[in-house]
């Protein structure tokens, strides 16, 4: 199981694409810019979505997807989303307004994109792969997921600040391998993070003062031009976890 890493940013710009995921070639763990660089087979043969939060630097390119796609495929695409994600990108983004409304065309029996309610701890098994959904703390409805081989799993937390529930889900795991874990501002903005419900680093720490099992651990959604800021003072407050950046097309292997 392969799981390969489209965007990881905090924002865009040179070389850089926002959040997403490729697990082995059929599943999106998010849809951030990062899906763009697919090319068409690629694209093509993507039957899943999973999506952490309706924030737009998560889901950018779930409309584009669709739209390219649709007609071609002779299966929906399936989105996996809780309810409340789900609502949110119904009423904002599939609405006919800002986007076409792939869920009733071209028919409401026959749609180009098909929804599925996600439950945190309930896995969604699909081939012998398992990807739950695990808890979030965000200023908008969010989970984060485990993604599981069944030898190994790598859990990802998506957006979010200080959660207990996340870390008591984490703890239970037998076979953690990787997590990796947001820090999108630096220490000088502390407060901005805890506004938005993101970690700096000091916030990163003490979150990883919960984790109780062994895990390689990769930083997530840096802000742009303030990464070199955030992974040093990571790297001074997080040493004895030996966390690393998280790159753009970076795999894993589970």
């Amino acid at each position: 199981m392969k799981i390969k890493v489209l965007g990881c940013s905090g924002g865009i710009g040179k070389g850089l694409r926002t959040t997403s995921f490729l697990v082995d070639d059929d599943i999106l763990v998010d849809a951030g810019t990062g899906v763009g660089d697919l090319p068409m087979s690629a694209l093509l043969s993507i039957d899943h979505i999973f999506v952490t939060h309706s924030h737009l630097d998560h889901i950018a390119c779930i409309p584009f997807l669709i739209d390219t796609v649709m007609g071609i495929r002779e299966k929906p695409v399936t989105l996996h989303a809780t309810h409340e994600t789900w609502r949110i990108l119904k009423e904002h983004i599939f609405n006919w307004k800002i986007w076409p409304d792939f869920n009733c065309i071209p028919t409401a029996s026959n749609p180009f994109l098909r929804y599925e309610e996600i439950k945190v701890g309930e896995a969604v098994e699909l081939n012998g792969r398992k990807i739950t959904a695990t808890p979030a703390n965000h200023v908008v409805p969010a989970v984060g997921f485990r993604i599981d081989s069944g030898c190994a799993s790598l859990v990802f937390s998506g957006d979010t600040a200080g959660c207990d529930a996340f870390w008591d889900m984490v703890n239970s795991m037998d076979n953690l391998r990787y997590l990796i874990i947001e820090t999108a501002f630096s220490n000088a903005e502390i407060d901005l993070a805890m506004a938005s419900k993101h970690l700096c680093p000091s916030m990163l720490i003490e979150e990883l003062r919960k984790l109780q099992r062994p895990a390689q651990i990769f930083i997530s959604h840096l802000k742009p031009g303030e990464g070199e800021v955030i992974m040093r003072e990571v790297l001074d407050q997080a040493k004895a976890f030996s966390p690393t950046e998280l790159y753009s097309q970076q795999v894993f292997d589970i």
